[in-house]
């Protein structure tokens, strides 16, 4: 029997993934007290292998009776039963985010602001996220990339160790991304926005890619960046970073940096390290662009 507790900060994709492991087959359950955990795995046990998935979405909602987490999963390993548990974070400036678009209150800050309800929330948390089995960052996944996670750990089995780098171009005119954890200007290499033939493409076009990368100084900053960037990730990761954001950033976001950030995504792919890229500025400016 697979005995799943799901946890982790409010706003970090809980409902999302019950949603994606209710599809794999677990018997999803959520808000449930901690003080009925060892009678509900008591139910499942006597299923007889009829509910042998089982996950349980315990967090804060249940208020005091959170507390009681920690006894009840301590009587669980007494009774011989294993469980797993997985831990949903994101940044605070992504959950501020995700809260003011829903319009939701914070559990623990209904008439304060969220920042203290998301620092507090921390604060309880911690423990557990301490125990966790699995910790999945959702900062910068999409629905899509979150589901293709789960079905990572939950179905191929794959304890993913490593980090997720998130590979974001920009255009600096429109400004830099506000979670970027490195950025790069990449204004330095010529402009194909200059050159007629090239001007209504994107970096993802060959024309534009190969004039990008073809210069020296293309060479030899990737050559760099490179460098610097396997020098980088395994200092983080032992410091317990699960993930990097890296902008790379020209004029309009549409030539220079969409090229570069292809290379980089390229070079890191396929290696112990999850790459996600994103094009954020590249339709923008696109009057009369070739789709």
């Amino acid at each position: 029997m697979r005995f799943l507790i799901i946890t982790g900060v409010s706003g970090a994709g809980k409902s999302l993934v019950v949603k994606y492991l209710e599809d794999l087959g677990f018997f999803c359950v959520d808000n449930l007290p901690p003080v009925l955990i060892p009678k509900f795995a008591e139910i499942c046990v006597q299923s007889r292998g009829k509910i042998n998935k089982i996950a349980l979405v315990i967090d804060i909602r249940g208020g005091e009776l959170f507390n009681a987490l920690f006894p009840e999963l301590n009587a669980l390993k007494e009774a011989g039963l294993s469980y797993e548990i997985l831990f949903l974070e994101a940044s605070d400036k992504v959950l501020i985010k995700r809260f003011k678009e829903s319009r939701r209150i914070h559990p623990l800050a209904p008439e304060g602001r969220l920042i203290k309800g998301i620092n507090q929330e921390r604060e309880l948390l911690s423990e557990i996220k301490r125990i966790a089995t699995y910790i999945v960052d959702t900062s910068n996944l999409t629905p899509r990339q979150l589901k293709e996670e789960i079905s990572n750990i939950f179905v191929e089995g794959k304890k993913f160790d490593g980090m997720i780098i998130n590979i974001i171009s920009f255009g600096f005119k429109y400004g830099i991304p506000i979670d970027c954890d490195l950025v790069f200007d990449v204004r330095f290499i010529p402009n194909p926005y200059y050159i007629d033939s090239m001007k209504r493409q994107t970096g993802k076009n060959d024309a534009v890619r190969e004039y990008v990368l073809g210069f020296n100084e293309t060479i030899v900053f990737l050559s760099k960046l490179y460098d610097m960037l396997e020098f980088l990730l395994p200092s983080y990761v032992k410091e317990g970073k699960s993930q990097l954001v890296v902008g790379i950033g020209c004029t309009g976001g549409r030539h220079r940096s969409v090229a570069i950030s292809e290379a980089l995504y390229a070079h890191l792919s396929g290696k112990e390290h999850r790459v996600v890229i994103e094009h954020r500025d590249i339709e923008k400016d696109s009057r009369g662009a070739k789709k």
